[in-house]
């Protein structure tokens, strides 16, 4: 029986037109711009400053629908990966729902921060796989700036909003889409990397509130050790069940969260630098977003071409990280 794959047959992406850059940053708290370049790969990130999460994804899913030439009537199901929800409920998926008028679809969010992204492209993957549905939408997108403290300089400087979306639909050929996945979790480290504030474990109160614990906190130091081993230790794991080398894989997509770990998980794979996706110098980290805002730019610029290997991997807070190997099959009529 022939087996049935996924694979993406369009993609769109929105960034906010304001930009935060280091000097900008510098104003704001004590840290100066060769400072976060250095040790993050960062110069600027983008802010949203009116809107919410949805209203990223909507912009990122209308050019999806425009580069497929499809209405949202014909969407069969939306996964938004998120931890920057519209609200806790309803989720931010029926929300988008409403606003592009997919009337014909269901949907849901997926919270593994920044594994968001391929978390839920392998989840969609599964609906696609099985024949329950034929058109998926994927959307990765965080307005970070919601929950980011700007007097906290070892985070503000990481963090940025955007959002992008991909639409999967069966592949015409086996050997095409997303062949292989590899998705892990520890949940030991969820002290390093956290919200403590809003949730069930601490409703929101003045305590709350003056406790500073409606923003992101991060052990900058102790997630860095284990991201920049457990992403590249993936990436290599994927390559090695599918017998690929170095000079096999196109593309390497990496979360953008530090220019050094994206730099580690190239050489463990054996990649040259030129063959990784990097984005993180405009946009910094926008979590879920940043996989498959890459995705977007590349495709959208001629880079990325059909039969191509790439490998999309992540690390974030759970934690959570993983690996996806796709063979590239969208075309780009404008970029032969």
């Amino acid at each position: 029986m022939k087996k049935r794959t996924a694979t993406i047959t369009a993609v769109g992406h929105y960034t906010p037109e304001k930009i935060l850059t280091n000097a900008d940053l510098e104003k704001m708290v004590d840290t100066n711009d060769e400072w976060i370049r250095s040790r993050t790969g960062i110069s600027e990130r983008r802010i949203m400053e009116k809107g919410a999460t949805s209203d990223i994804c909507v912009k990122a899913i209308e050019m999806l629908l425009a580069n497929r030439k499809i209405e949202a009537t014909e969407i069969d199901l939306i996964i938004v990966a998120t931890v920057t929800p519209d609200m806790f409920f309803p989720a931010t998926a029926c929300i988008v729902q409403d606003k592009i008028g997919a009337r014909n679809a269901w949907g849901f969010d997926l919270s593994a921060a920044c594994s968001g992204f391929v978390y839920a492209l392998v989840t969609g993957a599964q609906f696609i796989e099985s024949g329950a549905y034929k058109k998926v939408l994927v959307v990765g997108a965080d307005k970070m700036s919601s929950i980011v403290d700007y007097t906290d300089r070892n985070t503000c400087i990481l963090f940025g909003d955007g959002g992008a979306a991909v639409l999967l639909e069966p592949s015409e050929d086996e050997l095409y889409g997303i062949l292989d996945h590899k998705l892990y979790s520890d949940g030991s480290g969820g002290g390093y990397l956290y919200m403590k504030g809003g949730g069930s474990l601490n409703p929101p109160t003045h305590a709350t509130v003056d406790n500073r614990m409606h923003y992101l906190y991060q052990d900058g130091k102790a997630v860095f050790k284990v991201a920049v081993v457990g992403m590249a230790e993936v990436s290599a794991e994927i390559m090695e069940r599918n017998k690929l080398k170095g000079e096999d894989i196109s593309w390497l997509v990496p979360h953008q969260a530090n220019l050094r770990i994206i730099d580690a998980t190239a050489d463990r794979m054996g990649l040259d630098h030129s063959k990784v996706m990097v984005n993180i110098d405009k946009y910094g980290n926008t979590t879920a977003a940043t996989i498959p805002l890459c995705l977007s730019e590349w495709w959208q610029c001629g880079k990325l071409k059909r039969g191509q290997n790439i490998v999309m991997a992540s690390f974030g807070a759970g934690y959570t990280w993983g690996a996806a190997l796709m063979k590239w099959s969208l075309v780009n009529p404008e970029k032969p």
